[in-house]
Formats: C-alpha cells, sequence, structure tokens
C-alpha cells in the first residue's frame, strides 16, 4: 500500500510541476514573466479560478474550452502534464521499489532519494528543452548550462553517500577521498566527451555540407545528460534521439502536405534537441536495465 500511494503522490508532485511548466514554456520565448500577471484564458483575458488550472483534470472537465469565451484550449497543456507527472511517478516507483528491500544499508536510502528526486529534476528539464526546441529550435544556456551544473552537484553527493560505506567498511578517509576525486573527474571527462560527439558531428557536416547543422546548444544539451546519467547513459540517449529523430524525419518525408512549402528535404530543420531529450527520459528511467541487457546479448 506504502508503494502504491507513494507512487500516486509522486505523480501528482509530478503533475503539479508540469501544470507550471506550461506557464514557462509559454511565457518563456515571449520574453513574459512567470508569475505576473496570473494565469488567464488568451481569449478573452479573464483570470482562471482555481479549479480551472488543476492539471489535467480541469482540461477534461471544461473540454478543452474556456468556460466564458469558449475558444479552444490547446491539448497541449495536459500532455506537457502529463509528460512530467508520467516519468515522476515511475520513478517513484522505482525507488519506493528498492526501499522496501530488506536489509539495506542505512545509507542506500539516502543515496536512493537523491536519484529520486534527481529524475524529478532532470525529467522537468528535459520536458522544458524538448518542448521549447519542438516550438522554438531553442535550447536556452540558461537552461542547459544550470542544469548540467546541478547534475554533477547529484552525482558528487551520491557519490559521497556512497563512498562513506567505504569509509565506514574499511576505516581508512584517505580511501574516501581519492575515489570521491576519481569519481568527479570522471564525470568531467565524460561530460566533456558527450560534448564533444555532438562538436565533431557539427564539424563534419560542415565541411561536407559548408553549412551549420546542428546548433550549439544540442553540445550543451549532451553535456547535461552526461552530468546526470553518466557518459554511457549520455550515449544511450543519443542513440535513442537519433533513432526517433530518423523515423520522425522519414515520417515527415511521406506526408505530402508536409513538403508543399518547397525546398530542399536535406535542408528542413528537425529540433534534434527534443530528441535527445526524449532518449534521455528513457535513459533515466530505463537505461541501466537497457545497458545490462545489450550487455549480456553481446556477450560482455
Amino acid at each position: 500500500m506504502l508503494h502504491i500511494l507513494g507512487t500516486i503522490f509522486a505523480g501528482l508532485l509530478g503533475l503539479s510541476f508540469g501544470s507550471l511548466l506550461n506557464v514557462c514554456v509559454l511565457r518563456w520565448p515571449r520574453g513574459e514573466s512567470i508569475v505576473r500577471p496570473r494565469s488567464h484564458c488568451r481569449g478573452c483575458g479573464r483570470t482562471l479560478a482555481w479549479w480551472e488550472i488543476l492539471p489535467v483534470v480541469s482540461w477534461l472537465f471544461l473540454r478543452g474550452r474556456c468556460r466564458t469565451c469558449h475558444i479552444p484550449v490547446s491539448c497541449r497543456y495536459p500532455l506537457i502534464e502529463l509528460a512530467v507527472g508520467v516519468p515522476c511517478a515511475i520513478a517513484g516507483w522505482q525507488w519506493l521499489g528498492g526501499l522496501l528491500a530488506p536489509d539495506l544499508p542505512p545509507l542506500f536510502y539516502y543515496s536512493s532519494m537523491i536519484v529520486f528526486f534527481g529524475k524529478m529534476i532532470l525529467t522537468w528539464l528535459l520536458v522544458a528543452l524538448a518542448v521549447l526546441d519542438a516550438e522554438n529550435l531553442w535550447l536556452p544556456d540558461w537552461l542547459t548550462l544550470p542544469g548540467a551544473a546541478l547534475g554533477f552537484i547529484a552525482y558528487l553527493l551520491r557519490y559521497r553517500v556512497i563512498s562513506e560505506s567505504v569509509l565506514i567498511a574499511y576505516g581508512k578517509f584517505v580511501l574516501h577521498e581519492r575515489s570521491l576525486s576519481l569519481g568527479a573527474l570522471n564525470r568531467l571527462l565524460g561530460i566533456l566527451a558527450a560534448a564533444a560527439l555532438i562538436l565533431l558531428i557539427r564539424w563534419v557536416y560542415w565541411l561536407i555540407r559548408r553549412r551549420e547543422g546542428i546548433g550549439l546548444g544540442d553540445a550543451k544539451l549532451m553535456a547535461m545528460l552526461a552530468a546526470w546519467l553518466g557518459l554511457p547513459g549520455a550515449l544511450l540517449a543519443f542513440l535513442l534521439g537519433f533513432v526517433l529523430g530518423t523515423l520522425f524525419g522519414v515520417a515527415l518525408l511521406a506526408i505530402p502536405a508536409a513538403n508543399k512549402a518547397g525546398g530542399s528535404w536535406a535542408l528542413k530543420k528537425l529540433p534534434l534537441g527534443t530528441f535527445l531529450c526524449v532518449g534521455g527520459m528513457i535513459s533515466s528511467l530505463w537505461g541501466q536495465s537497457i545497458i545490462a541487457a545489450y550487455l549480456r546479448w553481446a556477450g560482455l
């Protein structure tokens, strides 16, 4: 019962953050404040009541329309809320499932808590960046760079808690300090390597096409993914994002209406960051299982 209730609470908390994110991704590109004015209808300008901004439920109850002017309310609002709420519920289920295992060392609880809240923060960041890139081809530095810093700090905190168990087991403070330093160095190298991968692809594309193919924001996004997920997790996110982007591009070419605007198919701009974010969310929730399954399949 505790497992189920905790998962529901994590999902509701995620939905609340998704509701806030709706305001952010709508107002940030316009340079508007996310605090004032209060949530209002874009058609008639009426300030919304508290029961009109409940995540998902209000949109369903009002049937996707303003109750005053009856202007349609985009389905993007509940979709964004669910995009944050569902991964948070899954992360909560995974976290509480691990806590209910018997004979766990006390330090494990702190480590798993850091992982859980880290997944919630990362989910919020990835959904925000995915929407901003899909709608505006924009990956703002003030999200990716602080996001990378937060991921690195979360890694250090978790690594320190794990290292404490080594300290308790061996009683050697030097071992703890050395392991923490090596862990930080490895994570920093992974962050640089992930960003370098995008920069290398960007450079090769420029040599071939003599035009910019991938923005620098994608490199910073990969650095953020590596800070949170490590280099293997970031590479998995890149692979998943590449596959999803390719499938989307092929599907786009198969739709006649998408090609009426003219221009070469090779010059169409696709939001690579959006696909990287989707790959990052999959890697965050199931990355370790996917990598472990691949290693077993490959016999490594």
